[in-house]
């Protein structure tokens, strides 16, 4: 099966695309950007939807601060898991998404089978942001760096062309601390994704910046896939997560070794598997 629709919660048209069949894995995020980040192959083994949340769709009128909250966005992903049905599901949250996925989880928890968290930092603080690049800068290889460096340099220009996609920009500029291969250009990964920059800049800026991963690990009681990559440098370096050990048992942290800030597309096979074997674990 795979079909596009869409759910309307607090006037915002959020858009969701299913594929696939079998346990159902809620992804959060864009429906455009994510549909064409993981491998077919998984498709045949469980049925992955994928949700806009409101910072990917246009506004449905002019906006207050009220409608930029975590806890709005929370909301909007239990309307849309009622109007799915989805009565026993996985939720899957990449990068920011992380944040929400696991706070969902912390706030309806009585739906939720599971928790993926993939490629995120403990936190996204201004204070973690400096760390990350300094990381960068202290362990990248040469080229990677002098590739950061030419690519960055036309992020200006771009925004500048067109401000609205500010945010797309920057993530395709980012690409030498995104992939293991820095010479990647995920630019058509990209194409169509609308941006609700106002939403994107409060949650990415403000909210996620005062949450802690680690600190809500301890309030969840379900089993979470931790997924990181050894060359994710947007969220490095992975000893950030070394105090998540053996004493959270209901962690499974997986270092993926030749993967940046998208195992699921970079080492699509090893993901797959590692996935497949977490899920069916009981």
């Amino acid at each position: 099966m795979n079909k596009n629709q869409s759910v309307i919660s607090d006037g915002f048209e959020l858009n969701y695309c299913i594929k696939g069949q079998g346990t159902p894995i809620l992804v959060v995020g864009s429906s455009v950007y994510y549909s064409r980040l993981f491998s077919e192959n998984l498709y045949k083994k469980f049925q992955f939807i994928f949700l806009d949340h409101r910072g990917f769709v246009a506004p449905p009128r002019a906006l207050t601060p009220e409608d930029y909250t975590l806890d709005k966005v929370l909301d909007d992903i239990e309307i849309a898991r009622q109007s799915l049905n989805l009565e026993d599901f996985i939720i899957l949250g990449h990068s920011g998404h992380a944040f929400m996925a696991l706070e969902y989880a912390r706030k309806y928890p009585r739906h939720v089978q599971k928790v993926i968290l993939l490629n995120s930092a403990p936190t996204n603080s201004e204070e973690r942001q400096q760390q990350s690049f300094s990381f960068f800068n202290e362990t990248a290889e040469l080229e990677r760096k002098k590739q950061f460096e030419k690519d960055i340099a036309l992020l200006e220009s771009d925004i500048q062309k067109d401000p609205t996609r500010r945010f797309v920009h920057m993530c395709i500029r980012m690409g030498a601390h995104s992939f293991y291969d820095y010479t990647f250009n995920a630019a058509y990964m990209w194409d169509g994704v609308y941006t609700n920059l106002p939403i994107i800049d409060h949650l990415w800026g403000e909210a996620f910046g005062k949450l802690d991963l680690i600190q809500s690990l301890k309030n969840v009681n379900k089993q979470v896939f931790l997924g990181l990559g050894r060359y994710d440098y947007l969220v490095s370096p992975v000893s950030l997560w070394d105090s998540v050990d053996d004493t959270y048992t209901n962690v499974t942290k997986v270092i993926f070794e030749q993967s940046g800030h998208n195992p699921m597309f970079e080492e699509p096979q090893l993901f797959d598997s590692t996935l497949f074997e977490w899920i069916n674990k009981r």
